[in-house]
């Protein structure tokens, strides 16, 4: 059992500016010297670069498709050990949530999950009694959701803020704070949402502190605080990626039948394998993740899961590095921003040949999206690793949602039929977009399949939370293990 105070920040529809109230509020209250916990729900990973700015915390994300509703109060837990209060923002409007299937994957699932009160962020720039109907509605759609109080956002004066006030003390519903138009943080966004932080430092910490002031002028953060302390226990025990391991040692996987271009499987379990966990025999493998700006999507638990089934984990930045590190017997690629820098990487030639020479000596790389893309022929013409024969490019559709994918390729990461849940979102095309030996056959409406497996090479658009699949973490390390002994591998 957990007993710690905590808000979900939640919003009638996405642009409502709720990024910055949370930021905002998340950073307000680490200055008053409170240690925050912060969250975010979905599949989001630009948010949480700003709000482990605002917290000195890692951002974790609590996404009830890719890991299912049971870990979303265990991960919680987890991130929140030791902490005072713990704030969470939510994905969409507060009742969006996986297509077609009702509340999966929404913020109101993940509060009422939490047993969590909800802070409804609301733009008033176009309305002002109105705003009642609005909030009475949200507030009333489900009973089992508590929205606990209004901030209003884009307020534009004094008099437009007293009748937005008026209306909602009519409909009974606090008013927690009222932000100005004037008062809006400068954070420059692209064709995937806010530029990270990890590109823009300085000036993110820069907009971080003007969230927190502006958050600080508007907001009552001693009924904020009140309304967190409201929330009671929470009977979970934290998620440990120790114990994950353990229980995905024994569970089988599913079968994934009728995907176009897969084999029938009737389901099969991960092999069972040597340990290569800390006190085990041997070195630790030495696992090499991507980072940097041009690499820097990756969930908090993907190193932990790595560290935790016996690897060494080392970062590595594909813009600066010119070398693997020393000893590597893995490498992660994820997602990211590799168009953006597509002329650095492809400058970065001995890099390029390092990684190209790892994988052709059937070491294992998991690459996801800008990692796909990494290990491409080309990107927008310009040479990349020539791992994977494709060739990418910028394009003007975006791709996004939610998959139910199934290994139809025994790899490094899954053998063939495992079940796995994920999420896409990119703008870039490969052609092709899958290989003889393809890395995921999709389910559903998305009936496709997609991605490459060459050797210990996975390579997939698809983005993948191993906190929900913990077998693939330790598959990947024992293949790792196998490669630096089979080689005796020095530096890259």
């Amino acid at each position: 059992m957990i007993d710690i105070p905590r808000l979900v920040v939640a919003a009638p529809a996405s642009g409502t500016g709720k990024t910055t109230v949370t930021t905002g509020l998340m950073a307000a209250f680490a200055q008053r010297g409170l240690r925050v916990s912060p969250h975010k729900v979905g599949p989001d990973y630009i948010d949480p670069g700003y709000h482990a700015l605002a917290t000195g915390r890692p951002g974790r994300n609590l996404d009830a498709y890719m890991c299912g509703p049971e870990l979303v109060g265990p991960l919680f837990a987890h991130g929140a050990r030791g902490c005072e209060l713990a704030v969470v923002e939510g994905v969409m409007g507060l009742y969006d949530g996986a297509s077609g299937q009702g509340e999966l994957a929404s913020t109101a699932q993940v509060a009422k999950l939490l047993r969590a009160p909800v802070v409804l962020v609301v733009d008033a720039s176009s309305q002002s009694r109105s705003v009642a109907a609005l909030v009475h509605g949200f507030a009333s759609f489900d009973p089992q959701v508590r929205i606990g109080g209004v901030i209003l956002n884009k307020v534009g004066s004094d008099r437009h803020e007293a009748l937005l006030r008026d209306a909602l003390e009519e409909a009974g519903m606090p008013v927690l704070g009222a932000l100005r138009r004037a008062e809006g943080v400068a954070t420059p966004s692209r064709h995937l949402g806010l530029v990270p932080v990890a590109e823009r430092h300085g000036d993110a910490a820069d907009a971080v502190a003007g969230m927190a002031a502006a958050v600080r002028r508007g907001c009552d953060l001693d009924a904020l605080l009140a309304l967190a302390r409201t929330a009671g226990p929470l009977h979970e025990e934290p998620w440990d990626p120790a114990e994950a391991l353990a229980l995905a040692a024994g569970s089988p996987s599913v079968a994934g039948a009728s995907v176009p271009g897969a084999p029938s499987v009737a389901g099969s379990s991960v092999p069972g394998s040597p340990s290569v966990r800390a006190g085990g025999a041997g070195r630790r493998p030495v696992i090499a993740v991507a980072g940097g700006p041009a690499f820097s999507f990756l969930y908090a638990e993907h190193p932990e899961l790595l560290t935790a089934a016996g690897a060494e984990v080392v970062v590595l930045d594909p813009l600066r590095d010119e070398r693997l590190p020393e000893g590597t017997a893995g490498l992660v690629i994820g997602g990211g921003f590799p168009e953006v820098y597509v002329g650095e990487l492809a400058a970065n030639e001995s890099l390029r040949a390092a990684v190209a020479g790892l994988a052709a000596s059937g070491a294992p790389v998991a690459a996801e999206c800008a990692g796909l893309l990494y290990l491409a022929r080309s990107l927008d013409g310009r040479p990349m690793c020539g791992v994977v024969p494709g060739d990418a490019r910028m394009s003007g559709r975006l791709t996004l949602g939610y998959r139910d994918a199934v290994a139809v390729s025994d790899s490094p990461l899954a053998v063939t039929g495992t079940r796995m849940r994920g999420h896409e979102f990119h703008r870039t095309v490969l052609e092709p977009g899958a290989g003889s030996s393809p890395a995921w056959g999709f389910r559903g409406a998305e009936r496709r399949v997609e991605g490459f497996v060459r050797g210990g090479v996975h390579a997939s658009y698809l983005h993948t939370h191993w906190a929900g699949a913990a077998g693939v973490a330790e598959r990947f390390v024992v293949a790792s293990a196998g490669a630096a002994g089979a080689a005796g591998r020095g530096g890259g």
